[in-house]
């Protein structure tokens, strides 16, 4: 199973690094020549909100995989350790709400992009483009739900040993 995990990772990460690379040099190429040459490539800019879209959730989901979000934890800082477990916990058990929340959204959003039949750029129709928001807030959900749980196995384990 850790195999497959790693191999997971491995595809998040050269999908993300790909992604980055193809943005860049899209933009650059359209900065190119937009400034040498007075011309550019249509489709470039609406390619590129797409990409920066992409890169974003791809990399929260990247951060989600080993927890490291962006966290406020100064009153962690000052609790004792037994209500610091229990702390955690909570933030676990409500990221995986919201990001829950978020999926199912924004899943709501895509089918109502794709009755809308709109396109963003050539004939690619923008709810393909908006996929990735409910798969990364899905893939984030789930990672944040193992956290939890493993975290809640591990204080009911703590406390059943104390208590032997």
């Amino acid at each position: 199973m850790s195999r497959v995990i790693l191999f997971l990772h491995k595809i998040e990460d050269a999908l993300l690094v790909s992604l980055l690379l193809l943005m860049i040099g899209l933009a650059v190429f359209q900065i190119v020549l937009r400034n040498g040459f007075d011309a550019g490539i249509v489709w470039a800019d609406p390619l590129i909100r797409v990409l920066v879209l992409w890169l974003g959730l791809i990399g929260a989901m990247v951060a989600s995989r080993t927890d490291n979000h962006i966290s406020i934890d100064i009153i962690s800082k000052y609790l004792p350790p037994g209500l610091k477990r229990f702390t955690g916990l909570l933030v676990y058990l409500f990221t995986a709400v919201v990001c829950a929340l978020m999926t199912w959204h924004s899943a709501r959003f895509v089918v109502m992009e794709k009755a809308d039949g709109m396109s963003a750029f050539f004939a690619v129709p923008v709810w393909l483009c908006e996929l990735v928001i409910p798969f990364a807030f899905g893939i984030i959900t789930i990672r944040y739900a193992l956290f939890f749980l493993e975290n809640l196995i591990r204080i009911v384990n703590h406390r059943s040993l104390k208590h032997s």
